[in-house]
């Protein structure tokens, strides 16, 4: 057993690296500016002493976004350090306006250059961002902060003293903050998945074929085919909109006069109904299935014959043997615990970590997006390999051999 978890962990770092480097070129090929640039648009255009833009470079060369360079300011080529050779110093006796360590340009031939920033290749910005993470620097968020809960002294012109709340833009702090809200909504939708689902499955079994069957899978294939957005927008118009019993967004209504932590449930009433409907559809059938197949097995027909009531043969017998399957969904519950739900926290503009990491990918924000991404997929993998050693735990039949 032991020997069979290295092997798992040792294979599960392999696999994060393989989908880190996926992850971080995808990010990197798709169309638009990045925001950094996009980020401090305005204050590049009114930048006289040119130290914006060197803080932009100073943030581009840190996250493998660009590499230190130069333009040509003649013909207005732009290359990378990387680039150049011996061949490209500048002849000795020469005579230039203006000589940037002791090089010229490639193309033209003259030596009037200033430094700028070149982009890099994705696999070496990769390469760039792998190397701080092993160093334990995951980066600070080009677009979100959150506050810290901490506070400074700070003067003003005056010498006046105030309070100053500390924010944080370091990557794994907005995950860890915004992770809470959207794990309160997925394991309360989940534990109402269960409970719902679950009975429904076995009640379809228990009466194929029949009306209460048929319902059932009618309402559970709607649930399943219902896209996130267009059931939420659904719940929205007219529960919140022309019904008015629920909030339309957010989590708190200052006007509300109810409790904090009522007026918090009362905004996650239509989100969490909204993921439900969604996934008890998929469960449902899936216990159905798992069910019909241990009904038809020889020893429910055995317990039928000795005399068992039917409700003793499905519940104590079949059904027990018909959660075993079921273990392997543990794969799954780790990750939408943690991860959110991105599309119904945006549709109900909810401050969750779905949200966040939606804006983030809108955005351009790698650091935020390769820490979300990597904390999901590491708990996609540890989830994994709960479910395999759980599957051995509950089926005596299973035996994990090194």
């Amino acid at each position: 057993m032991f020997k069979y978890i290295i092997q798992r962990i040792l294979l599960s770092i392999i696999i994060l690296f393989g989908v880190s480097l996926i992850i971080y070129v995808l990010v990197r090929i798709q169309p638009g500016e990045n925001f950094v640039r996009k980020k401090y648009g305005g204050q590049l255009q009114q930048d006289a002493t040119g130290n914006i833009e060197l803080t932009v470079e100073r943030i581009e060369l840190t996250y493998g976004l660009a590499e230190p360079g130069f333009k040509c300011l003649d013909c207005g080529h732009v290359f990378a350090t990387s680039t150049l050779d011996e061949s490209d110093l500048v002849p000795s006796g020469a005579i230039v306006r203006e000589v940037v360590d002791g090089f010229c340009c490639p193309e033209c031939g003259e030596c009037h250059l200033k430094h700028v920033s070149v982009d890099t290749s994705p696999f070496i910005g990769y390469f760039k961002w792998l190397g701080n993470v092993l160093h334990g620097d995951w980066g600070e968020s080009f677009k979100f902060s959150v506050d810290t809960g901490k506070t400074e002294v700070v003067k003003d012109a005056n010498g006046v003293e105030s309070l100053k709340k500390i924010s944080s833009s370091k990557v794994f702090d907005i995950i860890f903050t915004k992770c809470g809200v959207s794990f309160i909504i997925s394991l309360i939708a989940l534990i109402l998945e269960y409970i719902i689902a679950i009975p429904l499955g076995i009640v379809s079994a228990t009466k194929q074929y029949g009306v209460v069957d048929y319902s059932v899978t009618v309402l559970a294939m709607m649930g399943i085919s219902l896209p996130t957005f267009f059931l939420g927008a659904i719940l929205l118009r007219i529960f919140s909109i022309d019904l008015g019993w629920f909030p339309y967004a957010g989590l708190v209504d200052p006007n509300s006069g109810l409790p904090t932590f009522v007026d918090n449930l009362w905004h996650l009433v239509l989100p969490m109904t909204t993921l439900v409907i969604l996934s008890i559809g998929g469960l449902m059938r899936y216990t159905r299935t798992n069910m019909l197949e241990v009904l038809n097995a020889d020893y429910i027909r055995t317990a039928r014959a000795k005399g068992l009531s039917e409700k003793k043969v499905i519940y104590k017998h079949a059904f027990r043997n018909s959660l075993i399957p079921l273990v392997t969904m543990l794969a799954g519950v780790l990750p939408s615990l943690f991860s959110g739900a991105m599309i119904t926290e945006t549709v109900f503009s909810i401050d969750g970590i779905g949200k966040t990491a939606y804006q983030a990918v809108v955005q351009g924000d790698i650091p935020l997006i390769m820490a979300y991404n990597m904390f999901g997929s590491l708990l996609s993998v540890i989830g994994t390999l709960l479910s395999d050693l759980m599957y051995a735990v509950v089926d005596p039949r299973v035996k994990i051999t090194d």
